[in-house]
């Protein structure tokens, strides 16, 4: 056979085999059309699973009269004209393969106006030589395409199509890509004439994070946490999953490099390694992720879908990301920081941010008290080193912190005398009434017609000491940790562990052997959560590993011990305080111990304003 050039419909149809693979494929090509025209809307309408029409109309710039037959040509693009362009590629395509390759699999109409212009025009292309028809039509500022009856002429393409569901399925999926890639675009969706996807501009953070909802569900947003972070010319951003709403599949996983959304190798390897100490290997993280950086740093005309890039210091790249995401799981507050924005647009009455088939609002969460760090999680600095911070993997706490803390043994003292002290008798006026919080943790209360000052922190200690007393007998009430902690351990108490197993669930704990030297933290006692475990329980297991066996079933001294390790805080806050007194109140009645208050003498006050 001898050599020939290739008629214009055989050669598009060689390039739409990479263009377009399937309905979603046409879809995504022409989206990011409208996008590159400036649209801040796209209206999208699906038959039959975009086997039958796909239609997509934009507000953008459109395009002249005399470039339309253009638009419809191979190669033909106004996104590039220079080799240094496609260093540089700012838009989202750039090869002008696009249009012609899907006119070539099926019957495309094309029609457009600019502002300047009065007319509409339509162009549509057919026949062996793809010759471009153009007439005039009734079109608003903007462009629409319309694909009909794709792969009518190759049947081996058409009959590989699945299903309309499994196509549509993939429409939708691209779509929320797309939602999530461009907050400042307005987006519908139709599907057999019925309105499945309504997205509204969102340039507010709680409107986004709403958008995100829509996406990724409402536990995602109940259990994400908000991080913004540059350094020199790298910025990341976004909604990070904690690990408690890990999946076993990742199909909640959006990355974006420049506003494209990315499925590439090196992003998926740096998340992972970031994931690896709170993650078991059968989960997969959750995320809305934004990388941002020059143009000329990154090559994304390496993949004919452009799903995959090529940074030019991947490097730098790589350990920037696992970086900044290292550092802000291990910085999560108990508070989630989303809290208050899900709980600024779920109580909103007005206008909604987008319409869609019911979401499910079945999942319950209480967001958790505001914590005091900033919701962006920001390292910034100008010494990339400065990003090399350790993940959160305890490393074992010095013989001094050991030797310090091995002292717990004798500190059950305090708890269990408190019962036998004097004690407040009986009055008119009982209760315990709260009046004045010091921020170093003194309240100041009203008990039986007289002002007392109360210790709160050893309140709390008490009253959670008899609480974990209460519970001995069938266990501490445990929870799992945030974060499942990874400590190393000396080979001789990873054996205790293994033995006192029993004796450990029963004070709450659950541990899991990873090796001869390591283990983790899967639940902790609830009563004790606050505790700075990778501490406590090196100790706790060195300590325990010194009793005879006879007193791993006294609890008094194990739990007052636990109680003691406890760190007080810096500060306390009004509500704490209003529960101290409940608790007090609701254990010991009229006859409060002594230990924890002090009577407030006021006559040096009266005494000095007698004397002025």
């Amino acid at each position: 056979m001898a050599i020939q050039i290739l008629p214009a419909q055989l050669a598009n149809q060689i390039a739409a085999g990479e263009v377009v693979e399937r309905p979603a494929s046409v879809v995504k090509e022409l989206i990011e059309n409208c996008l590159d025209a400036g649209a801040t809307r796209i209206d999208i309408e699906i038959d039959k699973g975009g086997a039958k029409r796909i239609l997509i109309r934009d507000n953008g710039s459109g395009i002249v009269k005399d470039e339309l037959s253009l638009a419809l040509s191979r190669h033909a693009t106004s996104k590039i004209d220079s080799l240094d362009d496609l260093s540089a590629i700012a838009t989202l395509g750039f090869r002008g393969e696009a249009l012609a390759s899907i006119s070539s699999v099926s019957r495309l109409s094309l029609s457009s106006r600019t502002l300047e212009q009065e007319q509409a025009w339509q162009a549509q292309a057919a026949g062996r030589d793809m010759q471009v028809s153009l007439q005039p039509c009734a079109h608003p500022v903007g462009s629409s395409v319309e694909v009909l009856d794709l792969f009518f002429n190759t049947p081996a393409r058409r009959k590989f199509l699945r299903t309309e569901k499994t196509e549509f399925s993939h429409i939708d999926e691209l779509l929320k890509r797309l939602a999530l890639s461009r907050f400042d675009v307005a987006v519908s969706l139709k599907h057999n004439g019925k309105l499945i996807r309504q997205y509204r501009i969102s340039k507010e953070l709680y409107k986004q994070l709403k958008r995100v909802s829509t996406v990724l569900g409402v536990p995602f947003t109940h259990h994400c946490l908000h991080l913004d972070n540059q350094h020199d010319q790298l910025r990341l951003h976004g909604w990070l999953g904690l690990p408690e709403v890990a999946r076993a599949q990742n199909d909640q996983q959006y990355f974006y490099v420049n506003g494209r959304m990315m499925r590439d190798k090196l992003l998926q390897h740096a998340i992972r390694q970031a994931f690896a100490p709170y993650l078991g290997d059968d989960q997969h993280a959750c995320y809305v992720l934004y990388l941002e950086l020059p143009l000329d740093q990154v090559d994304v005309n390496v993949h004919p879908a452009k799903h995959e890039v090529r940074f030019h210091q991947a490097r730098l790249v790589h350990d920037y990301i696992v970086q900044v995401l290292g550092s802000a799981l291990s910085k999560i507050p108990q508070a989630n920081q989303t809290a208050e924005l899900y709980s600024h647009w779920t109580n909103e009455t007005s206008d909604n941010d987008f319409s869609t088939p019911s979401v499910s609002h079945g999942y319950t969460a209480t967001p958790a008290p505001r914590a005091s760090s900033p919701t962006s999680v920001s390292t910034g600095g100008d010494n990339r080193h400065a990003y090399q911070s350790n993940l959160h993997r305890a490393e074992p706490p010095s013989v001094q912190e050991l030797n310090a803390n091995n002292q717990w043994l004798n500190t059950s003292a305090s708890f269990t005398s408190n019962s036998a002290s004097p004690a407040v008798k009986p009055a008119a006026e009982s209760v315990l009434y709260p009046l004045h919080l010091e921020a170093n943790g003194y309240l100041l209360a009203r008990h039986q017609q007289q002002l007392v000052m109360i210790d709160v922190w050893a309140s709390q200690q008490h009253l959670a000491f008899k609480q974990a007393l209460e519970q001995w007998q069938q266990g501490l009430d445990s929870v799992p940790l945030l974060l499942p902690l990874k400590l190393n351990i000396e080979p001789d108490l990873l054996n205790l562990v293994k033995q006192q197993n029993d004796s450990l669930r029963r004070l709450g704990f659950s541990f899991n052997l990873v090796n001869k030297q390591q283990l983790i933290v899967a639940q902790v006692p609830k009563l004790f959560r606050k505790v700075d475990f990778a501490l406590l329980i090196p100790s706790l297991l060195l300590a325990m590993s010194q009793l005879p066996d006879s007193e791993w079933q006294q609890p008094e001294a194990l739990l007052s011990g636990l109680i003691k390790l406890q760190n007080k805080p810096n500060d306390f806050a009004w509500q704490q305080a209003v529960e101290c007194c409940q608790g007090l109140q609701q254990i010991y009645a009229d006859e409060l111990p002594s230990t924890f208050w002090r009577l407030v003498d006021l006559s040096p006050c009266i005494a000095g304003f007698a004397n002025e």
